[in-house]
């Protein structure tokens, strides 16, 4: 039997996505025959990963592991809720944040390299994950992940899986607890005003002056006087600050006030809390989710099969 080389391997995973140990048991089996191979890892993976690779993966989990002062919260995600539940993609995404807590990876990449075996696949955690997507049927990926381990104590709360928070703090454990589930009802979008990124602020700026130029032009339209370039400025710089406030944590509304109006930061100082920094990861953020109209694949069908038959015999 010819020996099975490292490039062989390299070569059949490229043309499949199969796993690395699936392509050499293949190659194996088909005494190094490279079609036979793709034939073997065809009729056992169904050719599902590589089908599967180009699929928007929107749905999925976050996971999260804390141990002392190091801990890190990881985004997985794959197509639907349904695979989102199953046993082996959510014993996947909590290895995947006990390895990047473990093992500080500099970014998914090099998380994916790392040792890891699970149902069968391996060694590296890249293997598993292409491995499960043969199995289970569905494009799956790592999307995201942060790692704390600058020696300020841990607290993290997931609301089910889809919503996690990590928050990096001193002081009462009960009151960086209380912080971590605000972060999760309320999410902000920075600790402080001076921390919200200066994007989301441009964005808000031009909203409120396009909204203050809207105003200003309705005001002329029935008859009014237009306002000053001066008091559009005040409005819009108004709009903004407003807009900080209510995005960043420290300035929210405590959930849990008894009065209605304790800040967080005057929850923190009470309980003589700091908090030094806070991730929240929501699923599939920021993701487009591709809306499938049936009708119209339906119609496309049909079109499709007309046109055939409408072809000269």
């Amino acid at each position: 039997m010819p020996a099975i080389t490292a490039s062989m391997v390299a070569e059949l995973r490229a043309k499949t996505d199969a796993p690395m140990m699936e392509c050499k048991k293949a190659l194996t089996e088909a005494d190094g025959d490279m079609g036979r191979a793709e034939e073997i890892l065809r009729v056992k993976l169904g050719n599902k990963a590589g089908k599967a690779a180009s699929r928007i993966t929107a749905e999925g989990v976050v996971a999260a592991s804390v141990s002392g002062s190091t801990g890190a919260l990881v985004e997985v995600n794959c197509e639907t809720d349904f695979v989102s539940k199953n046993d082996s993609f959510l014993a996947f995404a909590k290895a995947a944040a006990a390895l990047v807590a473990e093992k500080n990876p500099a970014d998914v990449a090099a998380l994916s390299m790392l040792p890891y075996s699970q149902d069968g696949f391996g060694p590296a955690l890249e293997d598993v994950r292409k491995g499960l997507i043969g199995k289970i049927g569905e494009n799956m990926s790592i999307r995201r992940f942060k790692r704390y381990a600058g020696g300020g104590k841990l607290a993290h709360y997931l609301h089910g899986t889809r919503i996690g928070v990590l928050v990096e703090f001193e002081g009462s454990d009960v009151a960086a607890k209380d912080v971590a589930m605000h972060v999760a009802a309320m999410k902000p979008a920075a600790l402080s005003q001076a921390d919200v990124p200066a994007d989301i602020v441009d964005k808000e700026r031009r909203i409120a002056a396009e909204k203050a130029a809207e105003d200003s032009a309705a005001a002329v339209a029935a008859g009014k006087a237009a306002q000053s370039p001066e008091i559009v400025a005040k409005r819009v710089e108004g709009a903004v600050q407003k807009f900080l406030k209510e995005v960043s944590l420290l300035n929210q509304v405590f959930v849990k006030a008894a009065d209605g109006k304790q800040t967080v930061e005057q929850m923190l100082k009470a309980t003589g809390t700091k908090v030094q920094g806070f991730t929240l990861y929501v699923v599939g953020e920021g993701i487009e989710k591709k809306a499938d109209d049936f009708a119209a694949e339906v119609a496309a069908q049909v079109a499709a099969a007309k046109k055939e038959e409408d072809k000269p015999r």
